[in-house]
């Protein structure tokens, strides 16, 4: 596997191997690789000539400087990972590579910057935009792999690319979970035992809620059994649960077979933010 910091190294490379023919598969991360994102490897190895990982902790993206210093750093065991799983180039940035001056470009995604995410974390989805937008013009992917259980992030990506008219293929790949049904995610290793358990809970409450829209409940009072299951422990803080329109994340008054819904969750357990989401059809 091939490991570059410098980006005009990285297009090089990649240049040669576009002019061969050869098809690029990129999967963008921060780093503390788990299973998801070998799977996002996977995906690309088996969907692309050559494949690429980035891995930088964006920190435009936070908007909690305390969230940017806890994100859990491993450059070195996530390497070994990627040359295990067959990643054929490893791009591992400096910040002032990325960001040689301050980025002030502002995007606009509409109602995906007004709720879930976009509401709770102000400046959280343009920080994404900044990045990825950079990662793509560097690496010029012909197909780029995100994980689902990033729902709104990747509808986010799917709009950047549209509103710069790029030519790539945005993959949403399935989300992997734990044994125990938890979404895989590089915060799931800040969690203490106590926690991790109790973390482990959330996707068996989002499906118990499921099971109420078959039993006709309504919205409002799927919502307020998921209040009241996470009120049970001191552990959580619910940021949100809501059920959505599945093709753009518009809020739904009411369940009907006519439109595909998706809950989404984002808890605090302890002091750890997590997110899930489960399709309800």
């Amino acid at each position: 596997m091939i490991i570059k910091r410098n980006k005009a190294e990285l297009a090089e490379i990649l240049e040669k191997e576009r002019q061969k023919g050869k098809k690029i598969g990129f999967v963008p991360t921060m780093g503390a690789l788990h299973e998801g994102h070998l799977s996002l490897i996977q995906a690309s190895l088996q969907n692309s000539d050559i494949t690429v990982c980035s891995i930088f902790v964006n920190p435009t993206q936070f908007n909690d400087p305390k969230d940017l210093e806890r994100y859990p750093k491993m450059p070195e065991k996530d390497a070994q990972m990627l040359e295990k799983a067959g990643c054929h180039i490893l791009f591992l940035p400096e910040v002032a590579e990325i960001y040689p001056e301050k980025d002030t470009r502002v995007f606009k995604f509409g109602i995906l910057d007004e709720i879930l995410d976009g509401a709770r974390r102000p400046g959280h989805f343009n920080g994404v935009a900044q990045v990825v937008s950079i990662l793509f013009d560097i690496v010029k992917p012909d197909k780029a792999f995100f994980g689902s259980k990033d729902y709104q992030q990747v509808m986010v990506i799917k709009e950047l690319v549209k509103q710069l008219k790029l030519d790539i293929e945005v993959v949403a790949c399935p989300t992997l979970r734990e044994p125990d049904g938890l979404a895989m995610s590089s915060r799931n290793m800040l969690l203490d035992p106590e926690e991790r358990k109790a973390a482990s809970l959330i996707p068996l409450i989002m499906q118990d809620a499921k099971r109420l829209k078959y039993e006709g409940k309504s919205i409002q009072e799927i919502k307020d059994f998921v209040n009241e299951k996470l009120s049970h422990n001191k552990l959580y803080r619910l940021d949100y649960y809501e059920i959505c329109n599945a093709s753009d994340l518009s809020p739904l008054n009411s369940l009907n077979n006519s439109v595909r819904s998706i809950s989404l969750i984002a808890v605090f357990v302890g002091k750890i933010r997590l997110i899930d989401n489960l399709a309800l059809d």
